[in-house]
């Protein structure tokens, strides 16, 4: 039996016939940059407290993150597809929601990808345990953290996101990343990373989260019980909003008491974007085609968010 043709927009075999190609788009790597904004927000926070910035550990944190993004958006794409909740996904939004698409469309086989995906896992060990032998043992425990993390997303016997807990899972990991880009600067745990990590990780949750309306179908019939599918999209919707709220509130809470410098403020702006994408979530969240420009409103709110608080850190002083 013959393979449908794929949207246009969807990758081809025609299209990725270079294997480095192939393999780098299979990251999708346009969905990297808020691992690289939260690393920024972690160095800015060292760089707050005023610890000097090894700039090569800086780089190598950067990298190496990157690469531990990829291998869990590769073996997301794996376990998706084992369970058919891709395959099956007629009202997604490419390239938001419903997967790369690499396996569906013929690009890359299952094989090649859980393969490629625990490749770039085992890269991050070795990189992981140089930053350590510098930084200190609390960064294995970090980046051991964040690893297991991006593998039980999706990978059984855990599944947190088929539980109702990928947003719990993911607000942890870019916590992490935070915490990780300052600790390996810094060489011990402290709350400024902290106190500017949880709102961006929240609004990375946020992020995860509205893409989970156009899959919910699709997720619902494969057996993976997200948290909008366990809501229902009616109900779903309002968690948007409060998960945002809570986002905006830390950080505001956080600047009150002197924990953040002011200029920090500046970041709460981007509430405009989180809460306007809110509204639209109310407004569509049972018809998946007209949710696309909530889900850009979410992509550049958080990552805008994230820049501006990495500057306003860097930049700003306690007042």
């Amino acid at each position: 039996m013959s393979r449908a043709a794929p949207p246009a927009a969807e990758p081809t075999p025609q299209r990725y016939a270079s294997a480095p190609r192939r393999y780098f788009a299979a990251t999708r790597p346009a969905f990297l940059s808020v691992t690289l904004a939260g690393c920024l927000i972690g160095l800015a926070a060292a760089h707050a407290d005023g610890v000097a910035l090894d700039g090569l550990r800086a780089a190598v944190t950067v990298l190496f993150a990157l690469l531990a993004h990829a291998g869990a958006n590769v073996l997301n794409d794996f376990h998706d597809a084992v369970t058919g909740a891709d395959a099956a996904n007629s009202e997604r939004i490419y390239p938001f929601t419903g997967g790369s698409r690499f396996i569906q469309n013929g690009v890359l086989t299952l094989r090649e990808t859980a393969a490629f995906g625990y490749a770039l896992f085992a890269l991050v060990i070795p990189a992981g345990l140089w930053l350590a032998f510098g930084a200190g043992a609390g960064l294995i425990a970090i980046g051991l953290a964040g690893l297991v993390l991006g593998w039980a997303y999706s990978a059984p016997p855990l599944k947190l996101a088929s539980r109702g807990l990928g947003e719990f899972a993911v607000a942890a990991c870019w916590l992490l990343v935070v915490v990780g880009a300052d600790f390996v600067q810094r060489g011990a745990f402290a709350w400024t990373p902290v106190a500017a990590g949880v709102s961006f990780a929240l609004l990375v949750a946020n992020l995860l989260y509205i893409n989970q309306f156009p899959d919910r179908a699709a997720d619902a019939a494969a057996g993976k019980r997200t948290l909008v599918v366990r809501l229902g999209a009616d109900t779903a919707k309002w968690g948007y909003f409060g998960i945002a709220l809570v986002a905006y509130g830390w950080l505001v809470l956080q600047i009150g008491r002197n924990n953040l410098p002011q200029a920090c403020a500046a970041a709460a702006l981007t509430l405009v974007l989180s809460f306007h994408a809110a509204r639209q979530l109310r407004e569509h969240a049972g018809e998946p085609a007209e949710l696309a420009p909530a889900i850009r409103l979410t992509i550049a709110a958080t990552n805008l968010h994230g820049l501006v608080l990495a500057a306003t850190l860097a930049f700003g002083s306690h007042g």
